[in-house]
């Protein structure tokens, strides 16, 4: 149980950033849906742009996350060398990237559609590649358990970033995507001068036997990120190439853009937990209980985000307010994406076999099934059902990943999963949400509220009853323990 409430505290510390970030970002949604009208198909191009450098970004870290913290716990390693390794893998890729982004700006340009906006793949394009090496360092400082100084990196671009946007768009009136870019090249490359104590640790001495062996373990990781990053982006990224109306593909991508922004709670949940996570699972390698300290880990991340998916879901009519109007007939696609979003990061969890046993090619085997699965669902449906195609898409993509995952880990490490108690919370928490459902529609915003608190209420009691009595609570457990 101590190591389960290690872990917590690093994903609540890693998690404040990412939470409190994106709620702050939350702001942004409103103040972009508002500013940026449905019909100039704007946030569509932001939709779209972000979606690629998701994707590049995968590709120039190139796996070099995970393989630090392997290599880094392995006996005999100096993580100082495994780090610097790990540095110059993604600093190389990050340049070349930039040498031919820049070298071909022309035709880039054309194909994606923005021969008149070459500006904005020029300053995502250098973003990417400053994200990219930071990713190195951030990593270095969950190695070394230093959750504080992350959080306080993470919150600098933060806090600048929504300062200079509320700047830009609130008081100066600006209505112009540039600037969207234009703000977030600034704030990264302010970041970037705050790693210099870190650059300290930065070994030059060349390693060839070491740089071969992390190449080794990266390459499947690559591709498993690759098509992880696109189960997420592709619908986003095809959108506007398979969507029949090439006039209102921008307006419609915009739509399912800023509703699947409403379920990023997911995604900040998953994150938090991941970058605690891994550093975590490597570092109980050799511990004899690790395997049932990853079955309740597994548990209780899913009873965390079930209980995310009926906060969200249930005060819809309160979250709905943080979009602009025109943007809100997507709504429906909520949901359905919250719930490949919960998958996904099932998915993550279960990713530790093939991780822990060093057959990462598995993981892009998997990734790629459910990437296919994906670009089959997007190309046959999107072009009749349109952006609500791509979520159910992503729905499926997921829910094949995670089964995959599942069945191949049980065979080559097998993990005691509690899948009844799985099942248990999960159906309870769908049935809330079918209840939810079927309330009346003509009831006022506030009633439905009301009654939603109540289902969420029971959600909340059974999960006290059964797995977290609140005796267990830090500083308020001691007023709920028998008295002897």
């Amino acid at each position: 149980m101590a190591n389960i409430k290690s872990l917590v505290k690093d994903t609540a510390i890693y998690g404040l950033s990412s939470i409190i970030g994106r709620f702050l970002n939350y702001l942004l949604i409103p103040l972009y849906t508002h500013k940026i009208s449905v019909e100039s198909g704007g946030y569509g191009v932001v939709t779209n742009l972000y979606a690629y450098t998701a994707l590049i970004f995968a590709i120039l870290t190139f796996g070099m996350e995970t393989s630090f913290f392997r290599f880094a716990n392995k006996d005999g390693e100096d993580y100082r060398r495994v780090f610097s390794t790990s540095l110059m893998v993604v600093t190389g890729l990050s340049v070349l990237f930039l040498a031919g982004v820049f070298g071909l700006i022309g035709p880039i340009s054309e194909n994606l559609g923005y021969e008149d906006h070459k500006e904005y793949i020029t300053m995502m394009a250098t973003v990417i590649a400053l994200d990219s090496i930071q990713a190195v360092f951030f990593a270095l400082l969950r190695f070394k358990k230093r959750p504080w100084r992350f959080m306080s990196l993470k919150m600098l671009f933060i806090v600048f970033n929504i300062g200079l946007n509320l700047l830009f768009f609130l008081v100066l009136g600006k209505t112009d995507v540039v600037y969207i870019f234009v703000l977030n090249l600034v704030c990264t490359s302010l970041v970037m001068f705050f790693f210099i104590p870190e650059m300290k640790e930065i070994r030059f001495k060349f390693d060839g036997r070491l740089l071969r062996q992390m190449l080794s373990y990266s390459w499947p990781i690559l591709i498993l990120s690759v098509a992880g990053i696109l189960n997420q982006t592709a619908d986003k990224i095809l959108f506007p190439l398979i969507y029949p109306d090439e006039t209102t593909a921008n307006q419609e991508l915009g739509i399912y853009g800023a509703c699947a922004k409403l379920a990023m709670i997911m995604v900040l949940i998953t994150q938090a937990f991941r970058y605690a996570y891994e550093p975590f699972v490597f570092a109980k390698t050799h511990d004899k209980d690790s395997k049932q300290t990853y079955a309740l880990a597994m548990k209780m991340y899913i009873i965390v985000t079930l209980l995310a998916f009926l906060c969200v879901m249930g005060y819809m009519d309160l979250f709905k307010h943080f979009i602009g109007v025109g943007y809100r007939s997507g709504l429906h696609v909520v949901p359905i994406v919250m719930a490949a979003e919960l998958m996904m990061g099932v998915a993550l969890n279960l990713s530790i076999w093939y991780k822990l046993t060093d057959r990462t090619i598995w993981g892009a085997i998997i990734s790629v099934i459910g990437f296919v699965a994906l670009i089959a669902i997007n190309f046959i449906f999107v072009p009749i059902y349109g952006y609500t195609a791509a979520a159910w898409g992503g729905f499926a993509a997921y829910g094949i990943t995670m089964l995959l995952s599942y069945f191949l880990g049980q065979k080559y490490f097998p993990v005691r999963y509690p899948l009844r108690d799985i099942a248990i919370y999960t159906l309870l928490a769908g049935a809330l949400f079918a209840v939810m459902l079927l309330l009346p529609a003509d009831w006022s915003p506030f009633l439905r509220m009301a009654v939603n608190t109540v289902l969420i209420l029971v959600f909340i009691a059974f999960l006290i009853k059964k797995d977290l009595p609140l005796s267990t609570l830090p500083v308020v457990g001691k007023y709920f323990k028998a008295r002897k």
